[in-house]
């Protein structure tokens, strides 16, 4: 089995590229141990690990774990406080503004309590006219999104109320529309969402801790000259 890639690590914390289809931790459904990333590392470190955050199952880029069970709390109350900082980039159907800020509140289901949820978005590069021969009217626009708060799917229904929905994002862009792109755009059934960089205080140092996953290599398909 191919190794997790490690971003970080040290005696309390350790943070992994996730990969596209991955599970944080064990759900619902019965998965294999391959596709549940707790299980996964700890099989790879051989030690034991503790969950601090999610990432949804589609998406990639920076997960972080504890290595004990004081570093995980420590850790989760900075997210809980909203002092830890997290940079997403997605890519969408689209020229979008420049920049703007979204703060519509979601609910997590149907009937649950609908609580404040606030994105900022900043375009940083947008495809030329006629970029893709198989859709010459096709434009896509590659985003930084950077949440405030931590709801369900935040980036994902932001995006969407704005009109930009994720390309590849079935559940909401659409089944047959994410089909059609993933094979203009050679991405298959991937949904171009990646968490792209964590920044935070060491949970015992204090000291600023910034990790950063390299570009997502489906982003490059679209957008050729990001850097890696």
């Amino acid at each position: 089995m191919t190794p997790l890639n490690i971003l970080y690590q040290d005696e309390y914390l350790v943070a992994i590229d996730k990969p596209a289809g991955m599970l944080v931790h064990p759900g619902r459904d019965v998965e294999g141990p391959e596709w549940i990333a707790m299980k996964r590392l700890r099989d790879q470190l051989e030690m034991h690990i503790f969950t601090i955050h999610r990432l949804d199952r589609p998406t990639t880029g920076v997960l972080l774990f504890a290595l004990d069970k004081k570093s995980s709390g420590l850790t989760q109350q900075a997210f809980e406080q909203r002092k830890v900082t997290k940079t997403y980039h997605a890519i969408v159907c689209g020229k979008t503004p420049e920049q703007w800020e979204c703060e519509i509140p979601l609910q997590a289901d149907s009937g649950d309590k609908t609580l404040s949820a606030q994105t900022s978005f900043q375009r940083l590069a947008v495809t030329p006219e006629a970029a893709f021969p198989a859709d010459p009217a096709l434009v896509l626009s590659l985003l930084r999104a950077a949440p405030t708060t931590g709801r369900f799917h935040q980036i994902r229904r932001h995006l969407l109320e704005a009109g930009y929905p994720i390309v590849g994002d079935f559940r909401y862009a659409g089944i047959e529309r994410s089909l059609e792109l993933g094979k203009i755009l050679g991405t298959d059934t991937r949904m171009l969402l990646q968490a792209k960089k964590l920044e935070l205080l060491h949970p015992h140092t204090g000291e600023p801790l910034k990790i950063e996953a390299p570009t997502d290599p489906e982003f490059t398909k679209c957008f050729p000259g990001i850097s890696p």
